[in-house]
């Protein structure tokens, strides 16, 4: 069985390749959608599938985990991933897809939950912000890579899913050499069936300011890979740049995710992310007035991932801060599901905005939904 320090390597090795998995769908089969002249808000509504997968299995995950522990859930969760993906070519039928993305989203939300908690129960404080930071750094390179499959489109339509299964397959067969492990006694102290929403109630009540930086990210990271690629050939782009543009949001925050986890370990979860959801703000309101120059496109890509690309990890990092160690559990699993509804109502909001406002510029929207975010952590910090 591998070391402590390998198990980790192997957890995030395993979330960047769920992000490479969900980076390369978004994308891909909204294009395809797209060239068989799906609507934009049926194709926003395609893309909640995965989403409303994770909505569905978020209340149940906590029972597996204490009565099986963090291993199996992992490798469930996981097996579903690749599965899913290698069936995509086998029948191109939209309510078939829409199954499989909502059973990627089941997968998706029972690895993350399994490897979020066991990372973060495993984390002191004073190393929790760079630790996480690393989580999304992987996952966030993962998401940067998976848009660069829809260049395999010109080659077979089946060739991306096929090359995603398969690399998923092989990351997964690495969990089984890690020793599996259970929560520890502290965190499921009183912990049953019975209270668990009751545990979802207290959770909110203590750290529902720190779920609203998932549910930004989950808006932005869909609406961003299934809306953007339709949007930007409506306004003259093409499929090739638009393959290229779209990883760098997810490329950038790489570049930034460590040094704003340390430095949030330094001046605090909160002032932090007031700092990167301004300058986000300001970065997509410059990208709606450029939006027609490909090389503006490219800058304002690049600066909004280093600045909001890392608010999914400082929000699970301000959520474990805030929250006792006995509802971290309780916590992860509603930072999924926040996550899962900003990534609903990403897909599904731009959809309609792109259908019902042509003349006004999409990134409109994302910059609104950053300010309201940034603006409600700052009232709630001045009112404590």
């Amino acid at each position: 069985m591998v070391s402590t320090k390998n198990r980790f390597r192997i957890l995030i090795l395993l979330v960047m390749i769920s992000g490479f998995s969900q980076g390369m769908l978004m994308p891909l089969i909204a294009i395809i959608l797209e060239q068989n002249g799906i609507t934009s808000s049926i194709n926003g509504l395609h893309a909640t599938g995965l989403y409303i997968g994770i909505l569905i299995a978020s209340p149940f995950m906590e029972k597996p985990l204490r009565r099986f522990g963090y291993k199996p859930v992992i490798l469930v969760g996981g097996a579903l991933v690749f599965i899913s993906i290698a069936l995509f070519p086998f029948w191109q039928a939209l309510w078939f897809w829409f199954v499989l993305r909502m059973i990627i989203g089941i997968g998706d939300q029972l690895l993350h939950f399994g490897t979020q908690t066991w990372i973060t129960t495993t984390a002191t404080k004073e190393n929790r912000g760079r630790q996480v930071a690393f989580y999304g750094m992987f996952f966030s390179l993962g998401f940067a890579l998976g848009p660069l499959m829809t260049r395999l489109l010109s080659i077979n339509e089946t060739l991306p899913f096929l090359a995603s299964a398969v690399l998923s397959m092989l990351v997964w067969s690495s969990m089984l050499f890690v020793r599996n492990e259970f929560p520890k006694d502290e965190e499921i102290t009183n912990v049953n069936t019975s209270n668990t929403f009751g545990r979802f109630i207290k959770a909110g009540k203590i750290a529902w300011v720190a779920l609203l930086p998932a549910f930004g990210y989950g808006f932005l990271e869909a609406s961003l890979h299934s809306i953007f690629p339709i949007y930007g050939i409506r306004i003259g782009h093409d499929t090739a740049t638009l393959s290229l543009i779209i990883p760098c949001f997810a490329a950038a925050s790489l570049i930034t995710q460590i040094p704003l986890g340390a430095l949030s370990d330094r001046i605090g979860r909160r002032r932090t992310l007031i700092i990167v959801l301004s300058g986000g703000f300001i970065c997509f309101s410059a990208t709606g007035l450029l939006e027609s120059s490909v090389t503006a496109l490219f800058i304002f890509f690049i600066l909004a991932g280093m600045l909001v690309g890392s608010i999914y990890s400082l929000g699970i990092s301000y959520m474990t801060d805030l929250l006792p160690h006995a509802l971290l559990p309780a916590g992860n699993i509603m930072i999924g599901m926040s996550f899962s509804i900003g990534s609903i109502s990403g897909p599904v909001l731009g959809g309609i905005f792109v259908d019902l406002f042509p003349s006004t510029s999409y990134f409109y929207l994302i910059a609104t939904i950053i300010l309201l975010i940034a603006a409600a952590i700052f009232i709630k910090g001045k009112k404590d």
